[in-house]
């Protein structure tokens, strides 16, 4: 399976491609759109994402498409602007025939971390490890992007309870993780 992971931003908007054979990832590509240093126009960095974003689908072709979930900004402008590149995200996806599927910012920490308020510094040499990425990436958003995309890999989705929309015990999402993950897990 080849899973898009998608980081979305109005100013750096990360991607990462990730390809799934049982147990063992592989990295396809990644990279960001980072609009704000060709354009100062909004619309125009929103264009941007869009059309990066369709030209990384169509280059890999991918299976799913996964994104972390919108949770909060410093302020009101910056949330909207974030909202609009999400939903330029989730249009070059939708064109493609992808429904992204979306993860908390917990959800993708804890699965590749295994602590849900891991740093991003934590995330990224995460990320590298299991991926075997030699070079650091210049931008926190790239590595993100892979995170999200390791993140549906180790899942398959979002568990059922916050599918629905409410919330999980920590207790029983480590159990549900034990139970699914036996092979990580050491007696």
């Amino acid at each position: 399976m080849r899973i898009l992971g998608i980081d979305p931003g109005s100013v750096v908007c990360g991607y990462g491609v990730i390809d799934v054979d049982g147990k063992k990832m592989t990295l396809v590509e990644y990279g960001v759109v980072a609009v704000k240093r060709r354009t100062t126009s909004f619309p125009g960095r929103l264009r941007e994402i869009h059309d990066r974003l369709s030209a990384v689908i169509t280059r890999t072709q991918p299976d799913v498409c996964s994104m972390e979930k919108v949770f909060y900004a410093k302020n009101v402008l910056s949330i909207v602007q974030l909202a609009h590149a999400r939903g330029v995200a989730v249009l070059a996806c939708a064109q493609a025939g992808h429904d992204p599927i979306e993860y908390t910012p917990m959800q993708v920490k804890r699965s590749v971390t295994g602590r849900g308020a891991a740093n991003k510094d934590q995330v990224q040499h995460m990320v590298r490890a299991i991926l075997k990425i030699e070079e650091t990436p210049e931008f926190f958003d790239a590595t993100d992007a892979l995170a999200v995309a390791i993140c549906h890999a180790v899942n398959g989705g979002p568990p059922p309870a916050m599918a629905r929309g409410g919330a999980v015990s920590k207790r029983q999402a480590w159990k549900d993780f034990v139970e699914k993950h036996t092979q990580k897990v050491k007696s």
